[in-house]
């Protein structure tokens, strides 16, 4: 009776030890994969560095820069600066991972929607980042050097303006990944794509919210997250249904 029972509960844990492992591996995987990367781009860190730091050197005053108020800043922030960069390349790999984890779990069908979110999230990832140098950074650099009084020469500490360029790369790269979890929670049946567009001042008062939290206390920065975030609520709803429709057509 004894052995019996040993043996069920060896069957039914031997599974969740797999997953485990497997987990393990992966996360070995994905760590050895941003290291890599990582020590590919140390020789370069002040280049990395420097291409970050451009949207606000370009708006600074003649003879103003950049400053290190730390002994090791000099050293450490281009190294912080690889690393978090080596990281962002890697986010591919570490998507796939996530993929191959639990893709042996999915139904066909769910795959085929699976792929080109994952896929999208990829590429919204990024674009948030984009968004974030290109059109963001300009506009609110140019509005706080701009705001400095005639007699303040403006001088940002190097290791606090990598804090906030990181801080608003994270906030748009996730921002972005709006339509995903939107088409996500539509097609799982969690919410009803109509009854969340009623919520629609609900939801543009919360990316207000948002934006005010993740952004520099300015209406002008949190306008130009929070705006965004609507907008991609929106596609997020479009696409939703869409999905949610394409659910209901019985799998062959």
């Amino acid at each position: 009776m004894s052995d019996q029972h040993n043996n069920d509960s060896g069957e039914s844990s031997q599974p969740l030890i797999d997953h485990l492992i497997e987990l393990r591996n992966r996360l070995i995987k994905t760590l050895l994969v941003v290291v890599l990367i990582f020590a590919c781009m140390v020789p370069f860190a002040g280049q990395i560095y420097h291409f970050i730091a451009e949207p606000l050197q370009a708006r600074l005053t003649q003879g103003a820069g950049m400053i290190a108020t730390e002994v090791t800043s000099t050293f450490l922030t281009p190294f912080k600066t690889s690393f978090v960069v080596a990281f962002f390349v890697a986010v591919p790999f570490v998507l796939y991972q996530a993929w191959a984890f639990i893709a042996p779990g999915l139904y066909s069908r769910e795959k085929r929607v699976a792929i080109p979110i994952l896929v999208s999230s990829v590429f919204l990832f990024y674009a948030g980042m984009a968004f974030a140098y290109y059109v963001v950074f300009p506009i609110l650099f140019d509005f706080f050097v701009s705001a400095a009084q005639a007699d303040i020469k403006v001088m940002p500490d190097i290791r606090r303006y990598l804090d906030l360029v990181l801080k608003l790369f994270f906030a748009f790269g996730f921002a972005f990944e709006i339509p995903i979890a939107v088409v996500l929670l539509v097609w799982s049946g969690a919410v009803d794509a109509d009854q969340l567009a009623k919520k629609r001042p609900y939801v543009l008062v919360g990316c207000f919210v948002i934006g005010m939290l993740l952004t520099p206390p300015d209406i002008i920065s949190q306008s130009l997250l929070a705006v965004p975030m609507w907008l991609l609520f929106e596609v997020g709803l479009f696409f939703g249904r869409w999905v949610r429709s394409d659910k209901k057509v019985p799998e062959e």
